[in-house]
């Protein structure tokens, strides 16, 4: 395994070259620690939420007020962990297409709409992390607002270390996983999170 400043280091899941505050359509499950079941359970094929997992439900549709540029798609809470698609819509990440002037050069140089010039953020200005609008910070936001929350009724709560995402590519995944979602509940004895 490698090592950063001499400490083992997990691998990051994240694609290398992918940008996720790019626009996009993306799938994610979050898991809680030890997959305890703080969410509900599962009676006749359909979830009921317990508390904790009311809170879960109502910090994942306030996501779209702490963050306009996210549109929610298919969303599913289980026992131990939530299924949901997040839309990013950002104008701001786009780029503005300017064609060069000059002959000699054809095409398109990008230039970025995001200030140069680092006015807040630390010693990373703009390119601090913290500051991004991507997909990691929604999720970081969501996590930290759920566990603040159920921490007044269940001390004990806690998330997994990270998430899963998955960039959608199609229409026909997409489709796909709406219905993988939508059957969680009933496929729930066969899910991988099941416990033994």
């Amino acid at each position: 395994m490698d090592k950063f400043q001499n400490k083992y280091r997990i691998p990051s899941t994240r694609l290398p070259h992918w940008d996720y505050g790019w626009n996009a359509v993306y799938f994610v499950t979050i898991c809680t620690g030890g997959q305890q079941h703080h969410f509900g359970g599962i009676v006749d094929d359909a979830m009921w939420l317990s508390d904790v997992g009311e809170i879960a439900n109502a910090c994942w549709m306030d996501i779209p007020l702490h963050f306009p540029f996210v549109h929610l798609d298919g969303f599913v809470i289980m026992p131990n962990h939530v299924h949901g698609i997040i839309m990013i819509e950002s104008p701001r990440r786009d780029a503005i297409y300017r064609v060069s002037d000059k002959p000699r050069l054809y095409g398109a140089e990008r230039v970025s709409t995001e200030n140069s010039i680092p006015t807040s953020g630390g010693f990373a200005g703009n390119k601090n992390p913290m500051r991004q609008e991507n997909l990691s910070k929604i999720i970081r936001w969501y996590k930290g607002r759920v566990t603040f929350e159920s921490r007044k009724i269940t001390p004990d709560f806690c998330w997994q270390p990270r998430f899963y995402e998955h960039i959608v590519r199609s229409e026909k995944t997409l489709e796909a996983i709406r219905n993988y979602i939508l059957a969680n509940p009933w496929n729930w004895k066969k899910d991988s999170l099941f416990p033994p």
